[in-house]
């Protein structure tokens, strides 16, 4: 699976948790480059300007590699998730983070399940 269509597949798969919790809960606020950590926009400025790094041309040529990719792109949906929850109010703030959790293992499970 190319980068692109892996990143596609992630957004599908966040998509789609996105609609089930919205469904599910209060609207939740929308993801923008504001969730990023400061020190990671930061190094993404970075990089920017640089142009794109060769590795985004290049194919997970394994399942193993895949995975690693699945995995820290799901990891970076929970932190967004969790630097969403942190801007909610006290009250709304556990509910948010239990079920920033529940994604992530859903997303992880989710992604383990794919075939090769």
């Amino acid at each position: 699976m190319s980068r692109l269509n892996t990143l596609l597949c992630c957004a599908c798969l966040l998509g789609a948790s996105t609609l089930v919790h919205a469904q599910n809960q209060a609207p939740a606020p929308v993801s923008s480059d504001a969730l990023v950590d400061p020190v990671a926009a930061r190094q993404q400025a970075r990089e920017i300007v640089q142009g794109d790094p060769a590795r985004w041309y290049r194919e997970d040529a394994t399942r193993q590699a895949r995975m690693r990719t699945h995995q820290k792109e799901i990891g970076a949906a929970l932190q967004e998730a969790r630097n969403a929850c942190k801007r909610l109010a006290a009250a709304e703030r556990k509910g948010c983070e239990q079920e920033a959790r529940a994604t992530y293992q859903r997303d992880l499970t989710e992604a383990k399940a794919q075939p090769d």
